[in-house]
């Protein structure tokens, strides 16, 4: 049997492109967004009131990508800006009910998709696994400076 590929970062960049691709299909399909709207639609309902520099951060993205990825966003009716409460130059950005609605009809895809990794993995892998990309997204060399 051959050895396994440790080359660890061309395998999970590898891996994530393959994911995106088919996550991206089959969001579309369900509730007409992509990931990276998911993500910031997940982003707005965790925390209501932030601000695109908090998006931005949160997602580890540019400031002006997360510009169009909003304009994009809120043009689709999934999030609205309002006046933040405390900066006059700042916008606050919560879920419509459209991007509540979206939400809703991504979890079907969302459930099954997870149903197959955890096929792939082991339930104690999958476990382990997500714990683990979790510390990556969370240390601080992951979020360097944009």
């Amino acid at each position: 049997m051959a050895e396994p590929d440790e080359r660890l970062f061309f395998l999970l960049q590898r891996a994530a492109h393959q994911l995106r691709l088919a996550a991206d299909r089959r969001l579309q399909a369900a509730a007409g967004i992509s990931t990276a709207q998911l993500g910031a639609l997940f982003a707005v309902q965790d925390a209501p009131g932030l601000t695109q520099r908090d998006l931005a951060r949160t997602l580890g993205l540019r400031e002006s990508a997360v510009t169009g990825l909003v304009t994009r966003l809120t043009s689709a009716d999934l999030v609205v800006r309002e006046p933040h409460p405390d900066e006059h130059r700042a916008v606050v950005l919560r879920l419509s009910a459209g991007g509540e609605a979206a939400l809703r009809a991504a979890q079907p895809a969302i459930d099954a998709f997870n149903a197959e990794l955890r096929a792939v993995l082991g339930d104690a892998s999958f476990v382990q696994t997500s714990a683990a990309l979790s510390r990556l997204v969370s240390a601080p060399e992951a979020q360097g400076s944009n």
